[in-house]
């Protein structure tokens, strides 16, 4: 079978020869503690721009962009793109690259040189979109962060390791269902976008990869729970995950007692596990421990 990247013209995108290049140049040679797997086919960043429904007026918001793979494919689509990038070498050289090869587009791009786990703010117009190709060993903690900081990013395309992928995207009963599944769904409706093989990056992972797709909620989550709340019950939740919700939240209650008293008031049985229920459900846990507090103060 042949590969349709060697037939088709990258255009001004990166091939396999130019990422290779450019690596060299830099010094650059990926490594496996960071995370680093670049993407050296045109054909699958085309893919995710149009899996990600870039549109014109979309400013895109991308994390991790390495040598420029995928955001050079975000600039022929999006109207602004900014590059948070937390590596020196790859943060330095990644303008002069897009300066070279959309010397046209040049003007739209913006590097942050920056962890995205502590960014606070961007640059230019608010984003309206997150594509990335995020590392495993952050890809979770990258995401939420983003989603929460971010309120007006609406629609978020990621590629992760595959098992990553499907513990998002997994609803509840799901035996992979946990903590970053009841997160993303807190901000956005999550399902799985694709799958992306081993080829296509350089140096080739021990590990498929897969696309998520995140739209935002139109209605945050109607609870009178804080996100922070919740969260505190999700966290307790899962933490110890073949127990019942009334042993795995008697510390988040206070005792065994108070943590039935608050599932039997939001509805939900003390003998349930956390993989069995909703967003919604652990919010209305959240709401119901507000309450008994109060009622007791």
């Amino acid at each position: 079978m042949s590969n349709s990247s060697t037939t088709d013209d990258p255009g001004p995108l990166l091939g396999p020869a130019d990422i290779r290049e450019l690596a060299a140049a830099l010094g650059v040679r990926p490594t496996k503690q960071r995370g680093q797997n670049f993407v050296i086919d045109a054909n699958t960043v085309r893919r995710i721009v149009r899996t990600a429904g870039v549109r014109p007026d979309d400013v895109v918001v991308e994390v991790g962009p390495g040598l420029g793979s995928l955001t050079l494919a975000l600039l022929e689509a999006a109207d602004r793109v900014t590059a948070v990038e937390i590596d020196d070498v790859l943060a330095a050289a990644l303008p002069d690259t897009v300066a070279a090869r959309m010397p046209a587009r040049a003007d739209r791009f913006e590097l942050v040189h920056s962890d995205a786990m502590h960014i606070t703010e961007l640059p230019g117009p608010e984003p309206t979109a997150l594509v990335a190709n995020l590392p495993y060993n952050v890809a979770v903690p990258v995401l939420l962060h983003m989603l929460a900081t971010f309120p007006t990013i609406d629609r978020t395309l990621v590629m992760v390791q595959a098992e990553v992928a499907d513990r998002l995207a997994a609803r509840p009963g799901n035996k992979v269902y946990g903590v970053p599944s009841v997160k993303a769904n807190w901000y956005a409706e999550v399902k799985r976008a694709g799958a992306i093989g081993r080829k296509v990056f350089w140096p080739a992972p021990n590990v498929d990869s897969g696309l998520v797709s995140l739209v935002r909620r139109d209605k945050p989550l109607e609870t009178t729970a804080s996100r922070e709340e919740v969260f505190a019950v999700v966290d307790a939740a899962f933490a110890q995950r073949r127990k019942t919700l009334r042993a795995a939240l008697s510390g988040w209650a206070g005792s065994a007692a108070a943590a039935e008293a608050t599932l039997v008031a939001a509805g939900i049985s003390p003998k349930a596990r956390g993989e069995a229920l909703t967003v919604e459900e652990f919010a209305r846990i959240a709401e119901h421990k507000a309450r008994t507090e109060g009622d007791a103060g």
